[in-house]
């Protein structure tokens, strides 16, 4: 099924049922639909506000899967949550009821917007999304906004414009972004991740290619000129490509970058440079986060938004606006003097730069890491890299492997990957975890829970033990 499925289906029918209506990219295109007359219903497991909100509007939404649920609806469109066996989409099937998935519907919406920013990439996809996302709200552009994340700004992880851009955080997982349709696609970097989809790092290369190549004629394909992966997977697209980094020249191609960033600054909290755009200065931005890969993304951020022709007051005013998005080096608090910080890096890579930002900081005499490895199958593929980074902090623990949705088949553990860093300490309890920490922790340290699990939880916890 593709979009012109989904498109008889919104032409022709007046009920459509979302399963898992309150997630964060699953509420906002309910909203849209109801906006174009389409009577919806929703179900989900608990309540939350985007429930509240929705049920404001108008939409039923009954809390609790139950194939009663569907009755009546056209069409169904669910999160990538909903299983076979969910009882919706069970009675769905023996009704002969055309079941959509959530990315299928966000492409046609994206048809919808003369500019659809579709930003993709293995790292950094939520921070560069919500500093586009900040960049148009500073343009006034009134933008639909969907990102993975909680905005602070939004206080949500989406919203709903009238104007004619749209930016959306785009997944390879599954190739999930195959069923977009934009008209900037946005390609921060490309890593070997998600493998127990992907092949290999060829494959993924494919998948980002054919991403990069849905656009039309008119469009444009953002890219990392100094990332070597992504420049190899794009450079034989035939079509014109609007790099950014920080080198001179693009890997691969040998041309010289296009949007760049020189003069950087990074001291302490505060990172800074200034833009070239096709050899003349275009702006200067400061941001608020520390780290070079946060610059990294506001060029990326940059290029986008040069690209449906955002001016650069505009981007220099959202860029200094960014406040952050939840879990990406979230300040939490405090404990016993020192300062706690969430961060959801979950790849050798995204350890590398959140820890390299840390130490450029200069502020702190010790960091501890409470690290949850997330996956099995990330865990055991990238095992070495995972050991070596976590080398760097100079006190570790490790949480027990956050399985997602998975099971342990292939039998790897958090012990063993502590077994393999020096004097790392294996806790799988996280009330455990919290006393150890607590015991250690002193003023001049930083804290950091890492990973895309549930380990905020332990810096949560420690915060309270301090008020």
């Amino acid at each position: 099924m593709g979009l012109t499925e989904f498109q008889r289906h919104i032409d022709s029918c007046k009920r459509c049922h979302f399963v898992g209506i309150g997630g964060v990219s699953m509420s906002p295109l309910a909203e849209i639909l109801h906006d174009m007359g389409i009577v919806v219903t929703g179900s989900d497991i608990s309540e939350n506000t985007a429930i509240r909100n929705l049920r404001a509007l108008g939409v039923d939404v009954a809390i609790g899967h139950s194939a009663d649920n569907i009755i009546g609806a056209d069409f169904i469109i669910r999160t990538a949550a909903a299983r076979e066996d969910n009882p919706e989409i069970e009675a769905a099937r023996r009704n002969n009821i055309t079941v959509f998935e959530r990315a299928q519907a966000w492409g046609y919406i994206m048809r919808k917007y003369t500019n659809a920013i579709c930003i993709s990439g293995v790292h950094g996809k939520t921070t560069t999304t919500s500093m586009v996302s900040h960049i148009l709200l500073a343009a006034e552009t009134d933008p639909t906004i969907m990102l993975g994340g909680t905005l602070t700004v939004l206080e949500s992880g989406c919203r709903v414009g009238k104007g004619d851009v749209i930016v959306v955080e785009s997944c390879e997982y599954y190739n999930s972004f195959h069923n977009f349709h934009p008209t900037v696609a946005v390609v921060l970097n490309i890593d070997a991740d998600h493998l127990d989809f992907f092949k290999g790092l060829d494959d993924i290369k494919r998948s980002f290619c054919h991403f990069a190549s849905l656009i039309p004629s008119r469009g444009h394909i953002v890219c990392n000129g100094d990332d070597e992966n992504t420049m190899d997977a794009l450079h034989q697209i035939d079509h014109e490509l609007l790099t950014f980094g920080f080198g001179e020249k693009a890997c691969v191609t040998d041309k010289p970058i296009r949007v760049r960033g020189v003069n950087v600054s990074v001291s302490g909290r505060m990172a800074s440079m200034d833009v070239m755009y096709d050899d003349k200065l275009f702006c200067k931005v400061k941001l608020r986060f520390p780290g070079k890969h946060n610059l990294e993304n506001a060029l990326a951020a940059t290029a986008s938004c040069i690209a449906v022709g955002i001016p650069a007051e505009a981007i220099e005013e959202g860029l200094f606006a960014y406040t952050g998005v939840g879990r990406r080096f979230e300040f939490k608090g405090n404990f016993n003097g020192a300062d706690v910080y969430d961060d959801y890096a979950h790849h050798p890579n995204e350890l590398n730069a959140l820890f390299d930002a840390v130490e450029k900081m200069n502020v702190y005499n010790r960091i501890i890491v409470a690290f949850q490895p997330h996956t099995y199958t990330r865990t055991k593929a990238l095992f070495s890299e995972f050991a070596e980074q976590l080398k760097k902090p100079d006190i570790v623990f490790l949480a027990e492997i956050f399985a997602a949705r998975e099971t342990n088949d292939i039998g790897v553990t958090s012990s063993e990957l502590a077994d393999s860093i020096p004097g790392a300490t294996c806790i799988s309890d996280f009330p455990a975890l919290t006393d150890e920490i607590a015991k250690i922790a002193q003023e001049g340290d930083i804290i950091l829970t890492v990973g895309a699990g549930d380990i905020f939880k332990v810096g949560e916890a420690l915060v309270q033990r301090d008020t």
